[in-house]
């Protein structure tokens, strides 16, 4: 998923407010753009203010990637899944490989 310019402008200027403690808001997400001299279209500071209302982004980022301990059955569970998921995909690779000979038969439809 690829972000537009837009979106990371109001990502790191609401990361900014958050790392000096600023409450986010799209007036200071705006003020913080415009310091950095960057255009964006008037709709994105708001929406990203209010997505984040409620939102305690410090412990959102240092939880990322964070994982409760737990023991080796349930990392052999999820070794295995992996496994199940490598599996299928492998499937549906080959059924669309089969799909694709199928549909040159040698002859065009308006021949």
């Amino acid at each position: 998923m690829a972000l537009s310019n837009d979106d990371l402008a109001c990502i790191y200027a609401a990361l900014i407010l958050v790392d000096d403690d600023v409450a986010i808001t799209g007036e200071k997400i705006n003020t913080v753009l415009k310091a950095a001299n960057v255009e964006i279209e008037p709709f994105w500071p708001s929406l990203y203010a209010k997505s984040l209302d409620g939102v305690d982004v410090k412990k959102l980022i240092t939880a990322i990637g964070a994982a409760p301990a737990v023991g080796a059955a349930p990392t052999a569970g999820a070794a295995a899944a992996a496994t199940t998921e490598a599996a299928e995909e492998k499937k549906v690779e080959k059924k669309e490989e089969s799909e694709e000979e199928d549909d040159d038969m040698g002859f065009g439809l308006f021949d």
